[in-house]
């Protein structure tokens, strides 16, 4: 099975870490990363589609996707 998980935060260290993480947990990139104005808060915000490939397990929606 096959699991997806769009990360976004802020345009700080952050974003780079959060991605980072899931990197070193197995995760793979998914397309390009997406930057964009976020007019509420006042400040640039980043998303990276990822991916993981997860044998023998059942889809559920209540699975926590960053603990895979």
């Amino acid at each position: 099975m096959k699991l997806y998980r769009l990360l976004t935060e802020d345009d700080t260290s952050a974003f780079c870490h959060k991605v980072s993480l899931a990197l070193s947990k197995g995760w793979e990139l998914h397309g390009s990363p997406a930057y964009g104005f976020d007019a509420a808060k006042g400040v640039m915000r980043c998303a990276q589609a990822v991916t993981k490939e997860v044998p023998g397990k059942d889809y559920d929606p209540e699975m926590k996707l960053g603990e895979q």
